[in-house]
C-alpha cells in the first residue's frame, strides 16, 4: 500500500525526489486535483504513468513547471498571448497548449508537435518541482476515466497498490481540472473548461473560440466524451428541468447546487453548496459524486447547474461523467 507523507515536510521532499530522480512514479497534490507524476523527460517513466492508469497513449500529458522562466525551455514559440496569460494565471489552474521543442517525448504529448504545459499553484507541488529540477508530466491519479481524487486518500484507494509514495497537501482547493487554452494558431481556442473561466481569459487577451460540448481534441486530456465517470449511472437534467420523483423504495440518490427541502423521497442526496456558490461548488463536486458512487446506487439523478463562470466547467465535467458507451 503506498505511503502518504506529508508534503509539507522537507523530508518527504526529499523522499519524493529522489523517487521521481530515479524513475519512480509520485501521486502530488495540485490545487485543481492530485497527479500522477513522472520526470516528463524520462520516457520509461512516463510510460509507467500510462501503465498505471491504464490510460491510452493518445491521450497527451500535462507538463508542470516550477515557474514561468521555465517555459521557453520546452515551448518552442510564446507569443505575447501566451506571455500575458502566463504572467496573470501562472501559477494557477490554466494549461497552455503551445508548439513543443523536441526535447519533450513524444510520449509525453501523444506524438503531436504540440505540448501542454502549467505552473501549479499549490505549495508541496511548487516544492517538489523546485527539487526536483526537472518538468513533471502528470495526469490525474485516478484509473483513467473515473472521478478525478481531490484528496490523498482518494489516491491511496484507488492506485495504493500501484505506487509507492504519496504526498499529502489537505484537500484540493480549485477542486476539478486546469483550463485548457490552445495558442498555436491565429485563433485562441479553449479545448478544456476548467478552474480558469472564459471570462477570466477574454479579460486577458480578448475573445475566444470554445471547444463545442463533449468534443474529443487530440491536444488536451479530459476531452473524451466520457470522462470524469463514477460507476453508478448518472441522469443529468437539462437546465430548468424539474427533478423527478423516484419510486418508493428505491435507491436512487441526487446531487443538487444547493440544499432543496422540497425533495426528500431520494435515498441519499448530495449538496454542493449551502448558499448555491459555484466556486464552492466546483472544489466539492469530485468527493461528492465519489461518496455517492460509494452507496451502491442504483442512479443518481443530477441537477443543472447555471452554465457561466467556473459553472461552464462544472457541466463539462458532468456531461462528460453522464455518458455511457
Amino acid at each position: 500500500m503506498a505511503q502518504i507523507l506529508d508534503g509539507a515536510d522537507f523530508r518527504a521532499i526529499e523522499v519524493a525526489t529522489a523517487a521521481l530522480q530515479a524513475g519512480e512514479v509520485v501521486a502530488f497534490p495540485t490545487e485543481t486535483v492530485y497527479g500522477l507524476g513522472a520526470d516528463a523527460l524520462n520516457e520509461r517513466a512516463v510510460a509507467e504513468v500510462f501503465a498505471i492508469k491504464n490510460r491510452p497513449r493518445f491521450d497527451p500529458l500535462i507538463v508542470h513547471l516550477a515557474d514561468q522562466q521555465a517555459a521557453p525551455q520546452y515551448a518552442a514559440v510564446i507569443d505575447e498571448r501566451a506571455a500575458a496569460l502566463m504572467k496573470r494565471f501562472w501559477p494557477g489552474p490554466l494549461t497552455l497548449v503551445l508548439r513543443k521543442r523536441l526535447l519533450i517525448p513524444d510520449l509525453v504529448t501523444a506524438g503531436l508537435d504540440t505540448v501542454a504545459l502549467r505552473v501549479p499553484a499549490h505549495p508541496v507541488a511548487l516544492a517538489l518541482l523546485r527539487a526536483v529540477g526537472r518538468p513533471i508530466a502528470a495526469p490525474s491519479a485516478n484509473p483513467f476515466g473515473y472521478v478525478s481524487p481531490t484528496a490523498a486518500l482518494h489516491v491511496q484507494e484507488m492506485l495504493g497498490d500501484a505506487i509507492r509514495l504519496i504526498l499529502n497537501g489537505g484537500p484540493c482547493t480549485v477542486g476539478i481540472e486546469s483550463t485548457v487554452c490552445a495558442l498555436t494558431e491565429a485563433e485562441v481556442v479553449v479545448l478544456r473548461p476548467g478552474g480558469v473561466t472564459v471570462e477570466e481569459i477574454e479579460a486577458v487577451i480578448g475573445p475566444v473560440t470554445i471547444a463545442a460540448s463533449l468534443q474529443a481534441d487530440p491536444r488536451s486530456p479530459g476531452t473524451l466524451p466520457r470522462h470524469y465517470s463514477p460507476h453508478v449511472l448518472l441522469t443529468l437534467l437539462a437546465p430548468g428541468e424539474p427533478i423527478p420523483r423516484p419510486d418508493k423504495g428505491r435507491r436512487v440518490g441526487l446531487l443538487t447546487l444547493a440544499p432543496r427541502p422540497d425533495v426528500v423521497e431520494f435515498f441519499a442526496v448530495e449538496t454542493l453548496s449551502e448558499d448555491g456558490n459555484l466556486l464552492e461548488a466546483a472544489t466539492n463536486l469530485f468527493a461528492a459524486l465519489r461518496r455517492l458512487d460509494g452507496l451502491g446506487l442504483e442512479r443518481v439523478v443530477v441537477e443543472s447547474m447555471p452554465e457561466y463562470g467556473i459553472g461552464r466547467a462544472i457541466m463539462d465535467r458532468l456531461r462528460r461523467a453522464a455518458t455511457r458507451g
